[in-house]
C-alpha cells in the first residue's frame, strides 16, 4: 500500500500476476513488449517488433531501421514525428491496443499514428498548464444528501455522496466496429483542442509554462482532474489533425434531434472535408426509428434511463429490463452523445466484451480498486489501475429509472451466477438511439480563449457533460484580448450540435452569470443546468387569476360546499413557510370518540385544466425549495394568498373527514369540498411545546394571533388529541411492517439583509412533525383507495419498489460480517433491526445514521403512475409503507399530481367535471412529475451544499466528531456527526501519516494508518479504520469556489 510520505511499496499480489504475466514475455523490460504479446494485428505487431528491435540497436549506437522508416512512410508519420511515437506508447496506461481494430485495418492504424504523433508534443507539458489553470479555477460542484422535506416515511431515501475523486486512469476495450474512447473532458488543456498538426507542437513559451506550473503544489484532490487526464491520453482526437469549425463550414451538419422518438441518424451523413477525403466519425451513426422499433419488438434491443457516474464520467449505466444488474455502457464512445437522464436505446454487445467484477456492489460502479476487465478467453487478465470508488450510486435513487422490453436471450451461462474465483460478468453495451432528451443541454462553467482559433472551449463543472466550441462571436466582447479577466467567471452555455465526427460539442453561450463562488451565480447556475424554469409567470398566466381583489368566495360557491368556518381548525408549518395548504382539526364526540379532519387548499378551483396557467404548472410540475429561497410552481397570488390556509380567513378546501377511536381505529371516512378559516398559524416549535407541556396554560404572548372564537386552550387540547391519536397510529404503521429511513437534513441561519448563512444546525424530526406527517398519510392513503376504486383505469398513484435484491444480499452479507444483526427480508422487519441492533450509549444515534446510510444504497425511487397502464396490482404497492395504494393528495400548491388527484376525487364526487385526460395522458404527466421531482430533490441538494462550503469558508475550521460509513482501499467516507455531511478522506492526502495498510475479509474492509511518532523516542500509534470508527476532523475551506475538505486529526497515542 501506499504511503504518503515514502515511495509506492509493491501490491504483493499485484506482483504476483505480473510475474506470472512476465513470464511469458520477451526479456525486453519496454512497454512495447508487453503491447506486442496482447495485439493481434500483424501490421502493428510487425512494427512494434521492428521498434523493438531498433531500441536495443539504438542502444548498442545503431540507427532506426530501414523497415522502420518504410513502415513510418507509408503511415504518412512525418520524420520529426517519428521519435515521439515511443514516448507514446510508453505509458501503458493511456494506450489499449485493443482498441485499434482487430483485422489491422491500415486506415484506423494510420489514424491513430497520426492523432498520437500530433497529441505527443502537446500533452506533457500543457497538461500540467491546464492543472495549474483548474487549480485557480476550481473544481466542479459536489454535494452531500438531504432528505427533501416531503412527508413520505422514509419513501425519498439518499445515497452515498463522496466528495472528493481520485485517479481512475483504465484500459478499456471496445468492439470491433468502435473508435477507440476518446476523452472530450480535459478541462481547460490544448492537448485536446481540435489542432492542425502543423501546429501540434507546442511553442517554446507553452513548454516553459508547462515546466513552472510543474513546480506548483498541486490541489489536495487534483486526483479528480488527473483523471480527466488520463482519459484523454488513452483516445484518439479526430479533431487534432482536422480543426473543425463550430459553425460546421466544410460538412453537412448533422440534423438537430427531437425530443420524441425521431430519427436523428436517418438524416445524418458521413460529412467530407474540403480536400475530398472523409472525415472519421467519433461516434456511431444512430438507427433509424425503423431499426429501433424492430429491434426493440424483437428484443435485440434495451430502451432505459442512461445514468453516467459524477466522478468517473466514462463509466454509465442504464436498468436492466430483469431488475437484475444494471447494464454498463463503458466509456464516452458507448454513450454515444448522450448525456446524464436520457432515455436510450442501447444494444448489448457480444459476451466476450461484458465486464468482469467481483461483487455485486461493482455492477452499480462502487467498488474502488477490485474491478477488473476482461475478454472471455484471453489468456493473461491486465490487471487494472486502483480506481476510486464513485458516489455514482446517489444515481441509483436520484434518478428515474426506466427500461421496456426485454434482454437478449441465449445465454451459454447465466452471468448472474458467481463464478468459482467469485466474479460475476456485467453486460456491457452502445448507445444506438437517443428517445428523448431529459437534459438540458445546458451547463455551467468556464470560457478559455484559443489563439488563432475561431472558436473558444467552454469546459462545463459537470465532467459528464462534454467541452464545447463556443463562437467567439458569442463571447464578451473583450473576451479576445482581455481573456485573463474571465478566468473566475461563470458562464452558462447550451449545447447546440454534437456531430458524430467531433469529440467536443457545438454551443452557444447562454449568460455571463458572475464570480464563480458566489452565492447567487451558483445557485442561477444551478437552477439553469437542472432546467429549473425560474422566470416570472407571462400575463397570458396571470389571466387566469381572479381579477378583483381582495378575493372573496362567491356566494354560489359557497352553497356547494360543507361550512366548516366555525369549527376549531389550525396550520402546523415551519416557521417561515408561507404555502399553507394542509390544516387539522380534532372535536372530541359524546361517545368518547374523535372527529379529525384534514383540509387541503382546493388549487384545482384556481386552477382550470387546460388553460395557461395549468399548462404551466403542469410543465414546472412542483415547487423547488432552495435554501434562500422558492422557485414556485404557481403565481405567487395563489401560493401565498387566494389558496394558502392563512389564519382567520375564509379559505376554499377539500376535505377528509373521520370518526376516529382514541385507539385510531377508523370508524368512518367522509370526502368532500368545504370552507374552512384557520383560527391560528402554529409553527412546528409552537405545537411541540403545547405536547411538551400538556398542562400548561398558555398565554396569548406565546401563540402567533389566535381566533377568539377559540380559546388557546381548546387550540392546545385539539394538539394534544391529534398527538395521542397520531403516536397510536404509528406505532399500527410500524407493527404493520412499515419502514422509515431518516437522513440527517442540514438547515440554515440566514442574515435577513444579505441571506449569507450565519450558522447551520442538523434540522430535529420531532413530535409535532411525526403528528402531521400521520394525518397526511391517512389522508393520501384514504384518498389513494377512493380514487382508484371509482378510476382504476385513470388514477395516479404513487408506488414504491423493492430494494434491489443483489445489492440487499451483499449488505447482508457486510452486517453478518460486522456483527450487526439486520433482518432485511422485509420494510417492517428492517425498521425494527434498525431501532433495535446498535446499543443504547450515546453514539447509537449515530451508529444508526450511519446503517440507515448503509440501507438506504439499495432502495429505489417512489414513482408516479397511471393505474391503467400497469396490470399487475401488485406493482402498486408502496415498499416503505407497506400499503397496497397510495398517493399525493396534501400539497397541491407544490405539486402537480395532487392536482390531477383533486380532480379525479372531485369527479368522483360528483363536485367537479370529469378529468380530460387519457390514461396515456396521465402517465405521461406522471413520467414528467417524476422527472421534476428528481431535479428538484438534486436542486435542494447543491443549494444546501453551496451554503454550507460558503458557511465553512467563513465560519471556519470547523471540528467535529465524525463516524466511519464505509472503507476502500485508499481512502474512507465519513459522517461528520455535528453538521450531517459525509466527506471522503484520502490517506494520502492525511498529514502526519507514515503508512497505511488495506485488509479485506469478505465485504469487510480495513486500513490501519499508522502515524509518526511526535516523540522520537515513542513508538508510532496505529489507528485502524472500519464502519462505526469514531474519528476527529476538521472542516477547513479549500482554495476553490464553496469547496471544502474533511482534515483527519491525529488520535491520541492510545489510538483513540
Amino acid at each position: 500500500m501506499d504511503s504518503p510520505r515514502q515511495s509506492k511499496k509493491p501490491n504483493p499480489n499485484r506482483e504476483t500476476k505480473r510475474s506470472q504475466n512476465q513470464a511469458s514475455l520477451p526479456p525486453q523490460k519496454d512497454a512495447y513488449a508487453r503491447l506486442l504479446s496482447q495485439h493481434r494485428s500483424s501490421k502493428f505487431s510487425s512494427y512494434l517488433e521492428q521498434y523493438a528491435n531498433d531500441l536495443s540497436l539504438q542502444r548498442e549506437g545503431s540507427g532506426p531501421s530501414t523497415l522502420l522508416k518504410a513502415q513510418s512512410d507509408r503511415l504518412n508519420i512525418p520524420q520529426r514525428k517519428r521519435d515521439q511515437v515511443a514516448n507514446d506508447f510508453s505509458d501503458s496506461s493511456d494506450f489499449s491496443p485493443s482498441s485499434i481494430k482487430s483485422k489491422g485495418e491500415e486506415s484506423s492504424l494510420s489514424l491513430y499514428m497520426e492523432k498520437l504523433s500530433a497529441r505527443n508534443t502537446q500533452q506533457d507539458g500543457e497538461r500540467k498548464q491546464a492543472l495549474s489553470d483548474r487549480q485557480r479555477r476550481g473544481q466542479r460542484r459536489d454535494t452531500t444528501t438531504s432528505q427533501d422535506g416531503d412527508i413520505e416515511s422514509g419513501e425519498e431515501l439518499s445515497c452515498l455522496k463522496a466528495n472528493d475523486s481520485k485517479k481512475h486512469q483504465k484500459q478499456q476495450k471496445k468492439n470491433k466496429d468502435s473508435n477507440k474512447d476518446v476523452a472530450f473532458k480535459e478541462t481547460n488543456s490544448l492537448s485536446g483542442q481540435p489542432q492542425s498538426p502543423k501546429k501540434a507542437g507546442a511553442t517554446g513559451q507553452e513548454q516553459e509554462k508547462a515546466k513552472k506550473s510543474k513546480k506548483k503544489n498541486l490541489p489536495k484532490h487534483v486526483e479528480e482532474e488527473e483523471s480527466r487526464e488520463g482519459t484523454l491520453t488513452s483516445g484518439v482526437d479526430n479533431q487534432m489533425s482536422r480543426p473543425k469549425s463550430p459553425h460546421g463550414k466544410g460538412k453537412k451538419p448533422q440534423q438537430p434531434q427531437a425530443s420524441s422518438a425521431s430519427s436523428p441518424a436517418a438524416k445524418s451523413k458521413k460529412p467530407t472535408n474540403k480536400g475530398g477525403g472523409s472525415k472519421k466519425h467519433v461516434f456511431e451513426s444512430y438507427m433509424t426509428f425503423e431499426e429501433v422499433s424492430h429491434g426493440l419488438k424483437r428484443g435485440e434491443l434495451i430502451q432505459g434511463q442512461i445514468r453516467i457516474n459524477p466522478k468517473k464520467y466514462h463509466e454509465a449505466f442504464i436498468p436492466a429490463p430483469d431488475d437484475t444488474r444494471d447494464i454498463f455502457l463503458d466509456g464516452i464512445v458507448a454513450r454515444n452523445r448522450a448525456l446524464n437522464g436520457d432515455i436510450v436505446v442501447v444494444k448489448v454487445l457480444p459476451r466476450e466484451q461484458w465486464k468482469v467484477v467481483r461483487s455485486d456492489t461493482d455492477c452499480e460502479g462502487t467498488s474502488e480498486s477490485e474491478i477488473q476487465r476482461e475478454h472471455v478467453g484471453q489468456m493473461a487478465q491486465k490487471k487494472t489501475e486502483h480506481t476510486q470508488r464513485p458516489d455514482g450510486l446517489v444515481e441509483d435513487q436520484d434518478e428515474l429509472q426506466k427500461s421496456t422490453l426485454t434482454d437478449t436471450g441465449g445465454h451459454l451461462e447465466d452471468p448472474a451466477t458467481p463464478r468459482s474465483n467469485g466474479e460475476i460478468l456485467q453486460k456491457t453495451a452502445k448507445v444506438v438511439y437517443i428517445v428523448e432528451k431529459k437534459h438540458s443541454r445546458a451547463a455551467t462553467g468556464f470560457l478559455k480563449f484559443l489563439p488563432d482559433k475561431p472558436f473558444a472551449m467552454f469546459s462545463p463543472m459537470d465532467h459528464r457533460v462534454p467541452r464545447i466550441n463556443v463562437p467567439l462571436a458569442d463571447c464578451p466582447e473583450d473576451f479576445t484580448f482581455r481573456s485573463g479577466d474571465y478566468t473566475n467567471t461563470l458562464f452558462i452555455c447550451r449545447i447546440i450540435n454534437w456531430a458524430a465526427d467531433s469529440n467536443f460539442a457545438e454551443g452557444q453561450l447562454a449568460k455571463t452569470l458572475g464570480q464563480a463562488g458566489e452565492i447567487e451565480p451558483e445557485t442561477e447556475g444551478i437552477l439553469t443546468e437542472y432546467d429549473i424554469d425560474c422566470s416570472e409567470f407571462s400575463d397570458e398566466v396571470l389571466d387566469c387569476l381572479p381579477k378583483n381583489l381582495p378575493w372573496n368566495i362567491p356566494p354560489e360557491e359557497m352553497a356547494k360546499r360543507r361550512d366548516l368556518r366555525k369549527e376549531c381548525i389550525f396550520t402546523i408549518d415551519p416557521a417561515t413557510a408561507r404555502d399553507l395548504d394542509d390544516a387539522l382539526s380534532c372535536k372530541q364526540l359524546p361517545d368518547g370518540n374523535f372527529e379529525v379532519g384534514v383540509h387541503i387548499a382546493d388549487v384545482s378551483y384556481f386552477v382550470e385544466e387546460g388553460n395557461a396557467l395549468d399548462a404551466i404548472a403542469s410543465k414546472r410540475a412542483t415547487s423547488v425549495y432552495l435554501v434562500q429561497m422558492v422557485i414556485p410552481m404557481l403565481p405567487r397570488l395563489l401560493c401565498e394568498e387566494l389558496c394558502s390556509l392563512n389564519p382567520l380567513t375564509d379559505r376554499l378546501t377539500f376535505s377528509v373527514i373521520w370518526k376516529i377511536t382514541p385507539e385510531g381505529k377508523i370508524l368512518s371516512e367522509w370526502f368532500g369540498r368545504s370552507v374552512i378559516r384557520s383560527c391560528v398559524k402554529l409553527s412546528y416549535d409552537h405545537a411541540q411545546s403545547m405536547i411538551n407541556a400538556p398542562e400548561k396554560m398558555f398565554s396569548a404572548e406565546e401563540l402567533p394571533p389566535v381566533d377568539p372564537v377559540h380559546p388557546i386552550d381548546e387550540v392546545h387540547q385539539a394538539v394534544l388529541n391529534l398527538h395521542s391519536i397520531a403516536k397510536n397510529l404509528r406505532a399500527q404503521r410500524f407493527s404493520g411492517g412499515a419502514l422509515r429511513l431518516d437522513q440527517l437534513k442540514l438547515s440554515f441561519t440566514l442574515d435577513k439583509e444579505t441571506m449569507m448563512p450565519q450558522g447551520c444546525y442538523v434540522y430535529q424530526y420531532r413530535d409535532s412533525n411525526k403528528l402531521v406527517e400521520e394525518f397526511m398519510l391517512l389522508a393520501n392513503i384514504a384518498t389513494a383507495h377512493h380514487i382508484y376504486r371509482r378510476f382504476p383505469e385513470l388514477a395516479l398513484l404513487r408506488r414504491h419498489p423493492p430494494p434491489k435484491t443483489k445489492m440487499l444480499d451483499e449488505l447482508q452479507e457486510l452486517c453478518d460480517q460486522l456483527g450487526i444483526n439486520v433482518d432485511f427480508s422485509s420494510a417492517g422487519a428492517l425498521h425494527k433491526s434498525l431501532n433495535t441492533a446498535l446499543g443504547d450509549d450515546e453514539y447509537s444515534s449515530a451508529r444508526k445514521e450511519v446503517l440507515t446510510h448503509m440501507c438506504s444504497r439499495p432502495m429505489q425511487m417512489a414513482l408516479y403512475f397511471c393505474t391503467g397502464v400497469l396490470k399487475e396490482e401488485q406493482l402498486f404497492k408502496h415498499y416503505a409503507l407497506n400499503v397496497p395504494l397510495y398517493t399525493h393528495f396534501t400539497s397541491p400548491i407544490r405539486r402537480y399530481a395532487d392536482i390531477i388527484v383533486h380532480r379525479l376525487l372531485a369527479s368522483s364526487l360528483k363536485c367537479g367535471p370529469h378529468l380530460g385526460l387519457s390514461t396515456q395522458q396521465v402517465e405521461k404527466q406522471a413520467a414528467h412529475c417524476n422527472d421534476k421531482k428528481m431535479l428538484s430533490k438534486r436542486v435542494q441538494e447543491l443549494s444546501s451544499d453551496l451554503f454550507f462550503g460558503v458557511f465553512v469558508k467563513e465560519c471556519g475550521p470547523l471540528d467535529s466528531e465524525a463516524m466511519v460509513m464505509g472503507v476502500l482501499d485508499q481512502s474512507f467516507d465519513v459522517l461528520v456527526l455535528r453538521y450531517g455531511v459525509q466527506k471522503r478522506i484520502y490517506c494520502k492526502s492525511v498529514a502526519g501519516l507514515d503508512s497505511f495498510h488495506h485488509r479485506k475479509v469478505g465485504k469487510k474492509s480495513e486500513l490501519t494508518l499508522v502515524w509518526a511518532a511526535e516523540d522520537p523516542e515513542k513508538p508510532r500509534v496505529e489507528q485502524v479504520i472500519s464502519v462505526f470508527t469514531l474519528v476527529e476532523v476538521q472542516l477547513k475551506s479549500d482554495s476553490a469556489p464553496t469547496k471544502y475538505s474533511a482534515v483527519l486529526k491525529r488520535p491520541d497515542d492510545d489510538g483513540l
